[in-house]
């Protein structure tokens, strides 16, 4: 069975609202072995709907759509859905009731148009809204299936999962599983990685193999079909371990993994605490380690150390020092490090300081930056970086740098 995904509203279209839900149905659909294959968008307007269904219907033998189901008259599925396969719209009586006793329950005046909720397709299955007043509905001609469910995520996501899932498990004649897990790199470009695995890029049919990258990080999505689910696991695991033998050592995590996330986890893993001086990222670190529940478990804290006598006054950096060396340098990175981890007890002590532009400091070019990596009964490490892109790049990617730092840190001292 081969999907095509449907999301009906002009408010998608002028970007005021996400399509979430093509989001969740794929994900749903992916569990079933359905495959899909095109996600479509399309305004309120008859003619434009009509176009994007008999295009479907060329391509899918499953269409689901979102939206439109609603009273007012901008809610146009249905009808147009009614009349292209000359199918009659007829009250749903149970709808119907639903509809009037909750108009009746909230002491509300039930407006005519709301009867138009209850309608749906002669002949088509009735799915249930438990969250809303429309009932869903799906039906089968000829060798097409249409579904067609509410917009608002809080009514779709119930009503497919308790009613839409079970119909179309019932009109499986084989229940493939597609199963999927992402790879989360770091430290390693898309073209390098994509050169490093090519060849089993050129071969994959079972599983596939889809790169992605963004925000400095590459991810490998892997997808394996089988009507086992063990055996769509194991050939997953059998392709990434083809993976890891070339590209292991970026591999920092799995499928919703964050770099944050994975070194909060190795923290609490290994039992240790971490303090950060930050100048160049103002606090981002820390920020975003803290964001995450548990932190405070493992994150002792941090000093915003943006001006030079910050650095001096509260971090002990000497003047000598910021004269000479300069505030951006190695010097500087390894004595924020030090001295916030004594400063604050804990068992790492991280920095960052560096040129996230637009201009140069102290003649050092956009993108020079310098992370200092403090542990408890270890030399302090100080790692150089030549950064490129805009002033939020250079600073995202560096906080990410510090995080596969510590990473690996951690990871040696298994």
């Amino acid at each position: 069975m081969n999907a095509e995904i449907i999301a009906v509203g002009s408010e998608l279209l002028l970007g005021q609202i996400a399509n979430t839900n093509a989001q969740f149905l794929s994900q749903q659909l992916a569990e079933l072995g359905i495959n899909v294959y095109f996600h479509t968008v399309v305004g309120d307007n008859v003619s434009r709907l009509e176009q994007a269904v008999q295009t479907a219907q060329t391509r899918a033998n499953l269409i689901i759509f979102t939206g439109g189901l609603g009273p007012t008259k901008d809610d146009l599925t249905k009808e147009t859905i009614a009349r292209m396969l000359q199918r009659e719209l007829v009250i749903d009586e149970a709808a119907l009731r639903s509809i009037e006793d909750y108009f009746s329950r909230t002491k509300r005046i039930m407006t005519e148009n709301n009867k138009k909720q209850a309608l749906v397709l002669k002949g088509a299955e009735v799915l249930k809204n438990d969250f809303g007043m429309a009932p869903g509905m799906a039906l089968t001609i000829g060798d097409v299936t249409y579904m067609l469910l509410p917009g608002p995520p809080k009514e779709m996501k119930p009503m497919f999962i308790n009613y839409g899932r079970p119909f179309l498990l019932n009109k499986l004649e084989r229940r493939e599983r597609i199963e999927s897990k992402v790879l989360r790199f770091f430290g390693i470009g898309e073209s390098q990685l994509e050169t490093e695995i090519e060849d089993l890029i050129d071969q994959q049919s079972n599983p596939t193999i889809a790169p992605l990258a963004g925000d400095g990080e590459v991810t490998l999505r892997l997808t394996a079909k089988h009507e086992s689910l063990v055996e769509a696991k194991k050939l997953l695991d059998e392709t990434e371990a083809l993976i890891v033998r070339r590209v292991g050592k970026y591999l920092y995590g799995y499928n919703d993994d964050t770099l944050f996330s994975k070194v909060i986890e190795q923290l609490k893993k290994h039992g240790k605490t971490i303090a950060a001086a930050e100048s160049l990222t103002g606090g981002r670190f820390t920020a975003e380690l803290t964001a995450i529940a548990g932190a405070s478990q493992v994150v002792k804290g941090g000093v915003v150390c943006y001006a030079n006598d910050i650095k001096e006054r509260v971090l002990s950096v000497p003047a000598s020092v910021l004269k000479t060396e300069g505030a951006v340098s190695e010097q500087c990175a390894k004595l924020l490090a030090e001295h916030v981890r004594a400063l604050q007890g804990s068992d790492i002590g991280i920095s960052f300081t560096g040129v996230a532009g637009p201009d140069s400091i102290e003649g050092k070019p956009v993108g020079t930056v310098y992370i200092g990596l403090a542990i408890e009964g270890r030399d302090t490490a100080v790692y150089p970086l030549t950064l490129s892109g805009d002033r939020e790049t250079i600073r995202t990617r560096t906080v990410k740098y510090g995080c596969f730092t510590i990473l690996k840190a951690l990871a040696a001292a298994m």
